[in-house]
């Protein structure tokens, strides 16, 4: 049987660029080899495609992400060759330059030899923007390659957590108090944002780039003297910035998703964060402790999975997902908190670990992944293009 070729896409121009080093580097040394043909696609922070000269690996991963984090160095992984996806629909939707010099030659050029690629279909690991929010997924649309998890639309609004708020609202799922404040108008009038806050939300709050993701730039203010800092953090990396109530002495409550139009829900799993919350630090470096199942009830554990399949069909979302919820501890109330439309695949991440204690190991995981890519882009193709 020919094995499928799958192009693992990672990297990307995001501040979660070693992040997702880490997930594909799982992902491909648990791709089944009898039925799949990895192709690492490396995208490193300048944006340039490359096919790695080696799969990324744990051991890569690791040693990225703690000098990323141990100097403020940004890394990247260096060599592969030239690599694009072409956005036109045809069997050769990858094009590999190699470019060797020209021996003898005064002008320097290269003399580039083209080869074409087909992938049958395409992982996208990209967590954060320029990956996870409907770039890509345009590409990849625009190729016409099927590809693993949600499309332009699913992506950009799981991303975009103001636009999400709304999408929820409409669907009448318990959220949080909450405000969207521009960088531009903070920068104009903070005392206008300092107000809103205090008229609308009580501290604690949170403070959040609206697009981002792995907890990147997020700082829980206790006061308002602090709220400076944590707008000046966020804005290092959107220009729209959330500010959200903070749930009373909140447990942490994280439930996966899986499928296409009819979506079904993991058990549900618990974070007990090493930290005050769950930071970059608490999710990557630190030793945070996982429950799963999560320790709730049974009327409790079917809300969150009934609230995680409603959130995942509130954005059209297809493929999977990662929903994350804060249950109250004081009154007990449950609010669905964000949609990560590209859940970590790293081996401590919860996705994975939800469906593994769920019955799904992790590499009948990938390969459901991959067969709902097919399924979903050959009901595509029975759509048409034109009135003839």
């Amino acid at each position: 049987m020919k094995r499928l070729r799958i192009g693992v896409i990672y990297g990307g121009r995001s501040g979660e660029h070693e992040i997702s080093i880490a997930s594909a580097a799982a992902v491909v040394s648990n791709l089944d080899r009898d039925r799949y043909e990895a192709v690492p696609l490396y995208i490193d922070r300048d944006g340039r495609w490359t096919i790695a000269d080696r799969p990324p690996t744990a051991a890569s991963a690791a040693d990225v992400i703690g000098r990323a984090r141990g100097d403020g160095a940004r890394p990247a992984l260096r060599g592969g060759r030239e690599a694009y996806l072409v956005p036109y629909p045809n069997q050769e939707n990858l094009i590999v330059i190699d470019r060797d010099r020209v021996s003898g030659v005064e002008t320097g050029r290269d003399q580039a030899t083209i080869t074409g690629l087909s992938l049958d279909v395409v992982f996208p690991v990209l967590h954060g923007p320029y990956g996870e929010d409907g770039t890509v997924q345009g590409l990849l649309e625009l190729a016409n390659v099927p590809y693993v998890g949600a499309g332009v639309l699913a992506s950009s609004v799981g991303m975009d957590k103001a636009v999400m708020k709304v999408l929820f609202q409409a669907r009448a799922l318990p959220i949080a108090g909450h405000i969207v404040a521009h960088s531009a108008d903070w920068s104009a009038d903070p005392d206008g944002i300092r107000r809103a806050v205090a008229d609308r939300l009580k501290y604690p709050i949170f403070v959040k780039p609206v697009n981002l993701g792995s907890s990147v730039g997020i700082s829980k203010v206790k006061a308002e003297a602090e709220l400076d800092v944590a707008m000046a953090v966020a804005a290092r990396f959107d220009r729209r910035i959330i500010i959200e109530a903070a749930v009373p002495d909140a447990r942490e409550i994280e439930c996966g998703v899986l499928g296409n139009h009819r979506p079904e829900a993991s058990i549900p799993g618990e974070i007990l964060p090493s930290r005050e919350f769950y930071d970059y630090e608490a999710k990557y470096l630190d030793e945070s402790e996982v429950r799963v199942p999560a320790p709730l009830s049974p009327a409790q554990t079917d809300q969150v999975r009934h609230l995680a399949v409603e959130a995942f069909l509130a954005i059209e979302a297809s493929g999977m997902a990662r929903v994350d919820f804060l249950l109250d501890g004081r009154s007990g109330r449950l609010y669905v908190n964000e949609i990560n439309t590209i859940p970590g695949f790293t081996t401590i991440s919860m996705f994975p670990k939800l469906w593994m204690a769920t019955g799904l190991s992790y590499s009948a995981l990938l390969d459901r992944l991959i067969d709902l890519a097919i399924e979903r882009h050959a009901a595509k193709q029975q759509l048409r293009t034109s009135l003839t």
